[in-house]
């Protein structure tokens, strides 16, 4: 079974440094020539950054059958990518990988910054939800998962969609439940297209993501290589098998490919607008958003210079009872979740007009504890409107067919500000 293992986990094998180097030469000769290389990835490129695997000697499932407790790992909002993370990042980035498809949960690879568009999540991210009937996305900065009160398949977080009001769900694939449709396909489409096919930490067991992989491995004109600790099912179709960590293996090949792997940065979009109300009125609105305009839940609360009131809960509304001119600023301190310690900071909005907004792009580095600021000033609606918080192009995800009732709809909290 797949939620299960044996109470003596299967052999972890390291094969000396020379073998995984004189294999990172080969791996990196075929990365050169290669056309559409796509990575697969499991629970073993995130085994350094804290998390627990699965079927390890300390796995969860190993663990299980042993009758042990499951040691404390490190929380996945706190953890930091790995150096395989944020190696794939930069092959992304540099437009040598072509497509990313991954069995875990963790949602580090949406954090170490690859784009929506070029990775299948084919059993969820616990960091992100959608809406049963319209299918829009909202990525959080929060374990956004349902408590499971009823069943393992009532997935309703208790929040809806500030979009069209539906009923929020979220993302994971739990046992026994079919995969979402449209990344199974993508991931299905670009295994049919690779020339170079990599898989990184997964033991190859779960179905159906496990099959992804026998298909170029079956395909002549395709290069099946397998990293991983353990024997895979798939073993035999590989034309080149690491036994070696993902990191190992991954800092050897971009060394080699010349390429620095970067270090995570924390990435953050923030848009802030503002807009008329009735009664010649104003209203400032900050919300974060993702990439491709999904709506980013980060921030702990909003607070106007000179003003006591703060505003804790999205979306993040200021009224101002009279009117604003033109070329006023306001001054904003932002306080965060706090994942990664990250202290607050205050950014400068100046009012042009209501139908201009601002794009700021945070950068926070964990390392140093600094945030780094740039503005985008100017934006029209149409660039990604204020005025209705959800609108974006994030991808939709299909919706279940659980039946499930209304959730709860948290209330948004308005702060008055006289003139």
């Amino acid at each position: 079974m797949a939620n299960t293992a044996p109470k003596v986990a299967a052999e972890e094998r390291q094969e000396s440094p020379q073998a995984v180097d004189r294999k990172a030469d080969a791996l990196v000769k075929l990365i050169k020539k290669n056309k559409h290389m796509v990575v697969f990835t499991g629970a073993g490129i995130s085994t350094s950054a804290g998390i627990p695997d699965f079927r390890g000697p300390e796995g969860i499932w190993t663990l299980r059958a042993q009758g042990r407790q499951q040691k404390s790992g490190v929380n996945t909002l706190q953890a930091v990518p790995t150096a395989t993370h944020m190696a794939l990042v930069e092959l992304h980035n540099r437009g040598i990988l072509k497509y990313l498809v991954s069995q875990n949960c963790d949602g580090l690879h949406r954090k170490s910054g690859i784009s929506a568009e070029k990775i299948s999540e084919l059993h969820g991210n616990s960091n992100r939800e959608y809406c049963k009937d319209c299918g829009k996305e909202y990525i959080r900065d929060f374990r956004a998962v349902a408590s499971y009160e009823k069943t393992v398949h009532d997935h309703r977080t208790g929040r809806k969609c500030a979009l069209c009001g539906g009923v929020l769900l979220d993302t994971i694939i739990n046992f026994g439940e079919s995969l979402f449709a449209e990344p199974l396909q993508l991931a299905r489409d670009h295994a049919a297209k690779a020339d170079l096919f990599l898989v990184l930490g997964s033991s190859l067991t779960v179905s159906p993501a496990n099959e992804i992989p026998e298909t170029p491995g079956r395909r002549k004109a395709a290069k099946l290589a397998i990293c991983n600790l353990q024997d895979t099912p798939l073993d035999a179709l590989a034309d080149w098998r690491i036994h070696s960590k993902a990191d190992e293996l991954m800092v050897r090949v971009m060394e080699k490919l010349d390429i620095p792997i970067p270090p995570f940065i924390l990435r953050r979009r923030l848009l802030v607008g503002m807009e008329p109300t009735e009664n010649d009125r104003r209203q400032l609105k900050v919300v974060g958003i993702d990439w491709d305009g999904t709506p980013a839940t980060f921030l702990h609360s909003v607070k106007l210079e000179y003003n006591r009131r703060v505003a804790r809960s999205e979306p993040f509304i200021i009224n101002f009872r009279g009117d604003v001119d033109v070329g006023t600023e306001l001054k904003l301190e932002l306080t965060f979740m706090g994942h990664y310690g990250e202290p607050n900071l205050e950014i400068t909005y100046e009012y042009n007009g209501d139908d201009a907004q601002t794009l700021y792009l945070l950068e926070y580095n964990p390392e140093n504890g600094e945030w780094k600021v740039e503005k985008q000033e100017g934006l029209e609606s149409g660039d990604g409107s204020i005025r209705n918080l959800t609108e974006g192009i994030g991808r939709l995800a299909p919706p279940r067919d659980e039946n499930v009732s209304d959730g709860v709809q948290p209330t948004p909290e308005i702060i008055e500000i006289s003139d």
